[in-house]
């Protein structure tokens, strides 16, 4: 997993309620388990015309030009702003390994489902919970004829906007850790490499025949 640095970006206005993992990534785009090449079917049924499958060239598929991810003015936006209970429905980690793949790092929203909520930090994406009427606010900024552009400081545990405004948020200290230092599951557990090791040789010391 990448480490989370500061970064300015764009700001994509996703202005829905209740988005489930399923409107995230359909079903269907599930069969595999690489964790990578699922951005172009991010959102499929609403980015495009026809329906999607597996292993179709989406260059060539008609797109819905009122879906804001085929909005020129929201090109490589890497923040999503969505409204409440986002990541709703089904516990597929395959929703955030879509989001990130896009390219989006940050997502902004008056609330999260639970379990996407802990799968985002998982795959170093930072899930944010801001107020409903900030997050109005956000919106109203993000959808003016220029694009929103909001710099995430996630050391300082703020948001600053091209006008200079500051928004603080809130992250678990733990969380905001392995973010920082890129370390999912796997991760965590090899930085404690040595120790393993460690304690291995000693336990093969003292119980030889359990090595046999």
């Amino acid at each position: 997993m990448e480490k989370f640095e500061t970064f300015t970006g764009i700001v994509c206005p996703l202005d829905r309620s209740n988005v489930d993992t399923d409107a995230i990534i359909p079903k269907q785009f599930l069969k595999s388990i690489k964790r990578t090449g699922f951005g172009p079917n991010l959102f499929d049924e609403w980015r495009y015309l026809d329906h999607g499958e597996p292993g179709m060239d989406n260059s060539t598929r008609p797109l819905n030009r009122d879906f804001v991810l085929n909005d020129p003015r929201y090109s490589g936006a890497q923040i999503l702003l969505a409204r409440e209970n986002f990541g709703c429905g089904s516990s597929r980690e395959h929703a955030p390994w879509a989001l990130e793949d896009y390219g989006f790092k940050v997502i902004i929203a008056p609330s999260f489902a639970d379990i996407f909520f802990n799968n985002s930090f998982k795959n170093g994406i930072l899930p944010i919970v801001l107020d409903a009427k900030v997050v109005d606010g956000l919106f109203a900024k993000a959808l003016g004829d220029a694009a929103l552009r909001i710099t995430v400081d996630l050391p300082a545990q703020k948001l600053t906007l091209a006008d200079g405004e500051e928004i603080a948020f809130a992250v678990d200290a733990f969380r905001k850790h392995c973010l920082i230092e890129g370390l999912d599951d796997i991760g965590l557990t090899l930085a404690h490499g040595d120790e393993i090791k460690a304690y291995e040789a000693k336990r093969k010391a003292e119980a030889p025949w359990l090595f046999n």
